[in-house]
């Protein structure tokens, strides 16, 4: 935040501004009504920002549950209907939520997750350590001891805590700029634009039980608390009480996404930076370091001491902060040139100790979980190509590729994107000059005469919310699934900037404008004009979405979860998709060879094996395979083996060919030592009946999407 210096008076000049001044003084010393009222305004302001925050975050469940409800019609359609629209993923997770409900008690509930023989065949895997589904696990428990089993399905107990947690979100978020900017307004203003830039900034409405959705609100809380604990003059126990409440959000920000060290690794990011240019207290910033460690290592205890997260960058790098200050002294003391080389040298001291003990740690757990994730970025930013399947996997998908551009005409039509570039400019500006003062150890920067005059400070809790915002900007930029970190703080800091006394302060001081009640007009004015335009451009906009009706219709897969219901054992094991294998067993309980939870090795290996029914494989390899993971039925879908909506080198069956050193179908360049193979494509050939097919493989069901054939059981 930039904002005007103010000079330290002596004792027989000014009063200071804490301080009654003689006008509001008696002779007998009391002070005037005037303080009061001041205080009674607090109070009521307060209050009526409380309210208003309360109001907007149910209004935001209550818009996002009406949406869902629109598009599905989820009341009236039948519940293999409802669990089928739990797509992909979303559908694994929510199997283990009706695994618990189901139950005979929460005991056995518990023992099925930790001993579980159904999500892999031929393997027993514990849930609780491999995923992060620790809040199907208490959601189950609630629904099951509270009084409720009568009046609310256990679907609409699981999606309208989805639902409320963005009243969660949507308040943390006005809460941080409220915090920011000092009026109510700034969160006011961010809750609109979260809810106009709907599409940019949640997607809880079409995928509900995904990790995200569960894990942003209470990172959006946990970045509210620490801009609260950056602002200086806090009493000992409301730094404490602070701190308690960021270590909350963080742990639970920790339990419920498997990403969760990634995202905390960019904000130590975050608060390396800040503390190197001395923008922040290094004690709150050595809090925030252990808070991150000891969150994700309670994680880690409750998931079995899941190695991915003891071998994670994020306890490696702030361990190697940690230790590399205590390596160091007298870090923050000397001449500019001398502060830089200190600085330098710390920067690479923290990146090889970071790097060491990464490997070191993986080197003892034996660890390989997360290497897709490395060849993934090593292929994503032109560290050579790849012909890993996992890595091309990811970089085929739209999600994991660069932020589209029509992302920003979007945001811009809520005038978001525009005051967020403007706001951004001048705090990185503000940024630059005080991390240079602090750098050179002076207490004024005098670039100009304009600079003697306005001198530029940044607040703390501003300044994390600067760095912050950049970081997961860039992340945002690179990779697209992950805007939504992005977008909904884009409106905290647009909304704060747009509202701050300081900022609108400074500008007008550097032009020579500079009125207190001028500051005032502008500060409140362009806010609510701006308000003003966006309900004015987007309430029809919404009341027209709100009376859009649609249903949800898949006959297909209808048919195919009905079929499988009626027509095989409930011991059977099927192999296909990832995607379609979550929804298998949501619906039908049946044992699957794979899935879409792709965070162990062995699973992906297993994965890449099984998709060779999309490979172009003799039937008795492909048999044999399927066979080694138990498999007795095979479901096709002509969706991936005819596939058009990839380019070629990008669709599924490429991926194959190119892994096996096959060239690819169609009109285009091969890479020279791809080879011809021997056999056709076997999901096409398959369908012809050939003698060679049918003595291992068996037709049993068929529409127009899905072809499941039956394994024979050879000696």
């Amino acid at each position: 935040m930039t904002t005007v210096r103010q000079r330290r008076v002596g004792k027989g000049t000014e009063a200071s501004e804490d301080q009654p001044s003689e006008k509001n003084v008696k002779p007998d010393g009391k002070i005037l009504p005037d303080h009061t009222g001041r205080r009674l305004w607090n109070i009521l302001s307060i209050t009526v920002g409380g309210i208003v925050a309360i109001s907007l975050g149910l209004l935001t469940s209550v818009y996002v549950a009406t949406l869902h409800e629109n598009d599905l019609w989820f009341s009236n359609i039948k519940e293999v209907e409802r669990e089928i629209s739990f797509r992909t993923e979303c559908g694994l997770y929510y199997s283990y939520y009706k695994q618990m409900i189901q139950a005979a008690s929460i005991q056995q509930g518990l023992h099925g997750l930790v001993y579980d023989n159904k999500t892999e065949s031929v393997r027993t895997i514990n849930i609780l350590e491999r995923m992060n589904v620790y809040q199907e696990v208490f959601l189950s428990i609630l629904y099951r001891i509270l009084p409720i089993q009568q009046y609310l399905e256990p679907v609409y107990f699981y999606i309208y805590t989805l639902f409320g947690l963005q009243a969660v979100y949507v308040i943390a978020l006005y809460v941080t700029s409220w915090l920011l900017s000092g009026t109510w307004l700034s969160g006011l203003l961010a809750a609109c634009w979260y809810i106009t830039n709907r599409i940019d900034t949640t997607r809880v409405e079409f995928t509900i039980p995904l990790r995200e959705n569960w894990a942003l609100p209470f990172f959006a809380v946990q970045i509210a608390a620490i801009t609260y604990l950056l602002r200086t003059h806090l009493q000992p126990v409301q730094e404490r009480l602070t701190l308690m409440a960021v270590f909350i959000a963080t742990f639970l920000f920790s339990l419920t996404w498997q990403f969760n060290q990634f995202m905390m690794l960019i904000q130590a990011l975050a608060l390396f930076i800040l503390d190197c240019f001395d923008m922040l207290p290094t004690a709150k910033v050595t809090w925030l370091y252990i808070i991150q460690i000891s969150g994700l290592l309670l994680v880690c205890v409750l998931q079995f001491f899941n190695s991915m997260i003891l071998g994670s960058l994020l306890i490696s790098f702030n361990a190697s902060v940690l230790i590399a200050r205590m390596i160091q002294k007298n870090l923050k003391k000397g001449s500019l040139l001398n502060r830089l080389g200190k600085l330098i040298l710390h920067v690479l001291l923290v990146l090889c100790l970071t790097l060491l003990i990464n490997k070191f740690i993986k080197k003892i757990l034996n660890l390989e979980s997360d290497e897709h994730i490395f060849k993934f970025l090593k292929a994503k930013f032109g560290f050579g190509a790849t012909r890993d399947f996992d890595a091309n996997l990811y970089l085929c998908e739209e999600a994991f590729g660069l932020l589209p551009l029509n992302t920003f005409s979007r945001l811009s039509d809520t005038l978001l994107f525009y005051v967020y570039v403007f706001v951004l400019f001048l705090m990185t500006v503000a940024a630059v000059i005080v991390a240079f003062r602090n750098l050179s150890g002076s207490n004024q920067v005098q670039f100009t005469k304009k600079m003697e005059e306005c001198t530029v400070t940044l607040k703390p809790d501003a300044a994390y919310n600067l760095i912050h915002t950049v970081l997961f900007g860039c992340l945002a930029l690179s990779t697209m699934r992950m805007k939504y970190l992005w977008t909904s703080h884009m409106c905290v800091f647009a909304s704060f900037g747009l509202c701050s006394t300081e900022v609108w302060k400074l500008i007008l001081k550097c032009i020579h404008l500079y009125t207190s009640q001028r500051t005032h007009v502008i500060k409140y004015s362009i806010p609510i004009i701006t308000l003003i335009y966006i309900s004015y451009k987007f309430w029809p906009g919404i009341m027209d979405e709100l009376s859009e009706l649609r249903e949800f219709y898949d006959p297909d897969t209808v048919e195919l979860m009905n079929w499988i219901k009626s027509n095989t054992p409930n011991t059977a094991v099927f192999a296909g998709s990832m995607q379609l294998l979550a929804g298998v067993k949501l619906c039908t309980g049946r044992t699957l060879t794979n899935h879409p939870h792709y965070e162990d090795k062995n699973l992906r290996e297993r994965t890449k094996q099984i998709y060779q029914i999309y490979a172009k494989r003799s039937p008795e390899d492909v048999y044999r395979i399927l066979r080694s993971f138990g498999t007795d039925y095979v479901i096709l879908e002509d969706s991936i083996c005819y596939e058009r909506r990839h380019n070629r080198g990008c669709r599924l069956r490429d991926l194959l060919d190119i892994a096996n050193g096959h060239i690819m179908d169609g009109l285009g360049e091969n890479e020279p030592d791809l080879k011809t193979s021997f056999y056709p494509r076997f999901c096409e050939e398959i369908k012809k009946n050939l003698p060679s097919y049918t003595i291992h493989f068996t037709r049993v069901f068929q529409n127009k999407t899905f072809h499941v054939y039956k394994l024979a059981k050879h000696k």
